[in-house]
């Protein structure tokens, strides 16, 4: 690999073609990655004429050489969720920060984490590729935090075989705000068939849209539940946000007093459309709910739903004795 004609260029996409495992770069230069999601970034990227002019495409291979001889950031957090429940809040106050890389959702890594490279190459890629993303463009950056797809979290297990020491989180909210948003607007896993194969599927057949997003909501928390006490994940209600980020998340992300104060710069702001105001809306969604969404949430969801609430209060209680939560 040559490592100076990969400067300044970030992996966009991860696929099979003719049997054989690709990779598509596109030009970033020092251009700061501050869009809620990754693919923001690279449609903004890619208006640009010299990446209309110029593309790179690579082996699979290419991942692994970057690593040895130009090795990034290692990741220092993971972010899982059950979407819509802050998520790229958190990731956009992070964003804030000059010296953090934070990368939200990229396609070429739930690529990976889903594909059926053999495991030994997988992990050298996955290893690979967030160290591409985790180079310093601009020379400040010391963190590296991944915010992953919601149906990724079948996939923490691999995930840690690659990053064992890396901490991470899962964060949730109440299943019905939830499931509320996605029959407003339907996330990728809430469409049959948009998304393939992942954790949330089940082989019986679904009778409504309220009776599938209820019942994949469900399987998603409870993949949540099941990982965090499996292998010690931070459990995290939308609730608690964005104080949390002058709190204990501010703890789990290690930042000092300023970067506590800068990262309240992106509070008011909406997350996904940060040129609108943010507006709570939980008490519009529970009252939008039908009577049979709240019935399909309360079978499906609920329970894993109160037994996360119960873990996390748990692990507050054993964390500051003696503190009313």
């Amino acid at each position: 690999m040559e490592r100076l004609n990969l400067e300044g260029w970030l992996p966009i996409r991860v696929w099979q073609e003719a049997g054989q495992w690709q990779v598509d770069w596109c030009w970033f230069g020092d251009t700061r990655l501050h869009q809620p999601f990754f693919r923001d970034a690279v449609e903004d990227a890619l208006r640009l004429p010299f990446n209309q002019a110029f593309r790179r495409k690579t082996a699979l291979s290419t991942l692994s050489d970057w690593q040895v001889c130009s090795p990034g950031l290692m990741p220092s957090a993971f972010i899982f969720h059950a979407s819509r429940c802050g998520s790229t809040l958190i990731s956009q106050m992070l964003a804030q920060l000059d010296n953090h890389i934070v990368i939200s959702e990229p396609p070429p890594l739930d690529a990976l984490l889903r594909s059926d490279v053999p495991a030994v190459e997988r992990c050298a890629a996955i290893k690979g590729l967030l160290s591409a993303y985790g180079q310093r463009r601009l020379g400040v950056e010391q963190r590296l935090v991944i915010k992953l797809d919601a149906w990724n979290i079948g996939e923490l297990p691999l995930l840690r075989e690659c990053f064992p020491e890396t901490p991470w989180l899962f964060l949730y909210r109440d299943p019905l705000e939830i499931a509320v948003s996605h029959l407003r607007r339907p996330g990728m896993h809430m469409v049959p068939g948009m998304i393939g194969a992942s954790v949330l599927d089940e082989e019986f057949p679904f009778s409504s849209r309220e009776d599938y997003i209820a019942r994949r909501l469900g399987r998603l928390l409870a993949s949540g539940l099941a990982q965090c006490r499996a292998f010690g994940g931070l459990a995290v209600n939308y609730s608690e946000l964005p104080q949390a980020m002058a709190g204990r998340l501010a703890a789990f992300f290690a930042l000092d007093i300023e970067q506590r104060r800068q990262v309240f710069a992106a509070v008011g702001q909406h997350a996904k459309q940060p040129l609108q105001v943010f507006v709570g809306d939980s008490d519009d969604k529970r009252r939008e709910a039908s009577a049979l969404l709240c019935e399909q949430v309360e079978h499906w969801a609920r329970v894993p739903y109160e037994a996360l609430e119960k873990d996390r209060s748990l692990r507050q209680l054993l964390q500051w004795p003696g503190v009313l939560l």
